[in-house]
């Protein structure tokens, strides 16, 4: 269940959207330390996955280090974030990596608000939705906003970068 922005703590991707005047809210929902999944997320939610967007930290080999957001059910393809970043290749980062590199941790990686400004890459698929989900930097901690507001707070670009599970 969420509850009002007034009784959460913001975090520094909240204060970012708030001082680049961007309309969102924020949403807290309880989450089980042994499911971290974005679809347990949007069901705890109560919203379509398909408007639920995980970010995942991937590394091009021309650019470094990028971010991208897929809805919550897709998998990432990597061939795909690849040729959108400008690489010929792009592999996940290691999950014990995320942290340093974003200051963000497993279940709570936002777009917004990371210890550096990386380049981000949206999946296609959130221009469908008025408004998407992303983390907001802690677990169980989730922005409302719309998409293209996302994409113009992290100067971001949409990309064909989802397929579905396997």
């Amino acid at each position: 269940m969420s509850v009002s922005a007034a009784k959460i703590s913001k975090t520094n991707a909240a204060r970012l959207l708030e001082k680049m005047g961007i309309a969102f809210s924020l949403h807290r929902v309880d989450v089980d330390e042994k499911d971290l999944s974005a679809v347990s997320m949007a069901r705890a939610l109560g919203a379509a996955p398909e408007c639920v967007f995980k970010t995942l930290v991937a590394r091009g080999d021309r650019t470094g280090v990028l971010m991208a957001c897929i809805p919550a059910a897709a998998e990432l393809d990597l061939k795909a974030l690849a040729q959108a970043s400008g690489n010929k290749h792009a592999e996940m980062v290691r999950l014990k990596d995320v942290l340093p590199l974003t200051g963000y941790r497993r279940g709570g990686c936002s777009p917004l608000g990371a210890k550096k400004a990386y380049p981000v890459f949206v999946d296609h698929s959130a221009s469908a939705c008025e408004r998407i989900y992303v983390s907001a930097g802690a677990r169980g901690l989730q922005l409302f906003l719309k998409p293209d507001d996302l994409l113009r707070a992290v100067n971001g670009r949409y990309a064909f970068l989802a397929r579905a599970p396997v």
